[in-house]
This record gives C-alpha cells, structure tokens and sequence, in this order.
C-alpha cells in the first residue's frame, strides 16, 4: 500500500523519497514554481512552491513527503505572498508582456494571471541590461531573466558545457554567458542543448521563427498553467 499525505485535503500518494511537488505532480495536483524542473536537482530560489507543512512553511521542491503529513497550497496565506513574489520579479527586470514574443508560453505570465495578480504594486526598477545577437541560432534578451537558473543547471548538469552562470550578490545577481567576450557566438551552445529549451520566460529565443504560433493561440492561452501540472509542456509550440 502507498503510504499518502494530505494536500488541500486531498489524499495524494508517494514513494519512499518524493517530494511533496513530485508527488502533487504525479497526482496531477498544481503548485505554483518557476525554478524548479523535474529533471533537475531542485534548487529552491523562486519560492512560489512554498507551502505549509502542519502549519509551518517549506518549500515543496525540496521537502520530502512523509506518511500523515497534512500539507496546505491553495490557501489565500500563501497566494498573496505569491503574488507579492511574482510582483516583484516584474518589476526587477523588464517584463512587457503585450509586445513580448514568449506571450502566451510565458510561465511567469502565466503564474501571475493564475494568481490573480492585476497589478505590479512595486516600483519598476527598468534595469539596462543590454541583449546579445551574437549567436546565428539564438538571441538573449538578460532584461527578461529571472534568476531561475535553469539554463544554468541544464548547460551543467545535462549539456556539460556550463555556457551559462549566475554572477554578482544581492539586487546586483546576473547571468552571464561564460566566455571570454561574454558573447553567446563565443560558445559551443547549440539548439540541441538542453539548456535551449528550459528558460520559463522570454530571454533564450530561436532567431527566424518569431511569432509562429499567433497570440490567443498559445499554450497558456488555450488553457490556464494550473491545467498542465508540469510545465515542461510550452516548449513544444516552437
């Protein structure tokens, strides 16, 4: 018999092992991430998958499941402070939604209407954070980024190229391309790295096909993030 724990009230199975997203997830239940990726080590930076375990906070992505826990997501506690996470990754970089080619297939986009948000609240930062066309394949829009690292750990821990890196502390935190220039054309970054694919926002994008699939006909147009559980699924549009 699988031993279960509580989520929402829900009963939602686990093996010996599984953390309480990889069992929510297997059980087509959704909580809200942006950092985390189910093949890769959980990483614990966005936070939006915190949940409460028998009243206190933890981040699901790195919280093992245990038999009887009682676990609490979808929770008002919990969905203002998601949106006051998601507000604030808004205003940190530069997030246009109506004129960004990543509308519609964009998670954190996606993350915000799932969570209500109507406004950004924050002040803008509007950081300059120049864009990188270097590549024949690919652009880099960085004024996109948020800190999710996951082309990082892909590039490391998949591709074994480590083409990309999280540098600077604090409010000063970036990512960069490691090579010499700087330059993404002066790295052996390929469309076959995994690393090409996992970005939940719009900074890694495919030069010459912009657009092809029309607004309003897009992955979360056609259905809300909650609907797909695991949020790999985007890429396949393009």
């Amino acid at each position: 018999m699988s031993k279960t724990f509580t989520l929402d009230g829900k009963t939602i199975p686990f093996t010996e092992g599984q953390t309480i997203i990889q069992a929510a997830q297997a059980a087509d239940v959704y909580i809200p991430h942006l950092c985390y990726h189910p093949e890769f080590k959980p990483h614990g930076s966005c936070k939006l998958c915190t949940v409460k375990v028998n009243g206190r906070q933890t981040a699901s992505c790195t919280m093992q499941a245990a038999e009887g826990m009682t676990v609490e997501s979808d929770i008002e506690e919990l969905n203002a402070e998601r949106r006051a996470l998601t507000q604030m990754l808004f205003v940190e970089g530069n997030h246009f939604c109506p004129s960004c080619e990543k509308s519609g297939d964009c998670q954190l986009q996606a993350t915000a209407y799932q969570l209500g948000m109507m406004t950004t609240h924050y002040d803008h930062f509007f950081p300059n954070r120049p864009l990188d066309a270097t590549h024949q394949e690919f652009l880099l829009d960085f004024n996109r980024c948020i800190l999710c690292s996951l082309c990082v750990r892909a590039s490391r821990d998949v591709d074994g190229k480590n083409v990309f890196a999280l540098a600077g502390r604090g409010i000063k935190t970036h990512l960069m391309v490691n090579a010499r220039s700087g330059k993404l054309a002066d790295t052996d970054f390929t469309n076959d790295d995994k690393a090409a694919h996992v970005c939940p926002v719009g900074v890694i994008l495919p030069k010459r096909c912009g657009f092809k699939v029309p607004i309003g006909q897009r992955t979360f147009d056609r259905q809300p993030i909650s609907a797909y559980v695991d949020t790999r699924l985007p890429a396949k549009d393009h």
